[in-house]
């Protein structure tokens, strides 16, 4: 059986936070990622020293992601064939150097 295909990184912002990108290219070669897509940027009161992946909430095929770092928060939309458990698996081993 071949290799199964990597999901794809959907580059709808210019701008993104800091050090996102190269986490969620690590997540698009995960088993069972399809499509990662960051969303919109916006500030937050209480800071957030290193960065953090938090699954938000369920989405129609998938789940909404919050990435924070700094003061700084962005939406990441997943669609995934994972469970919530199995992402967080995928997530942790994507932020891992």
């Amino acid at each position: 059986m071949g290799k199964p295909s990597d999901g794809r990184l959907v580059w709808n912002h210019s701008t993104h936070l800091s050090g996102l990108i190269p986490i969620l290219e690590r997540l698009c070669h995960q088993h069972g990622i399809q499509t990662v897509t960051p969303g919109v940027l916006g500030r937050v009161k209480s800071h957030c020293p290193q960065m953090q992946l938090r699954i938000s909430v369920p989405i129609l095929g998938g789940y909404k992601v919050i990435a924070r770092q700094g003061k700084t928060v962005q939406e990441v939309f997943i669609l995934t064939t994972l469970d919530q458990d199995k992402l967080l698996e995928a997530i942790a081993i994507a932020m891992k150097k």
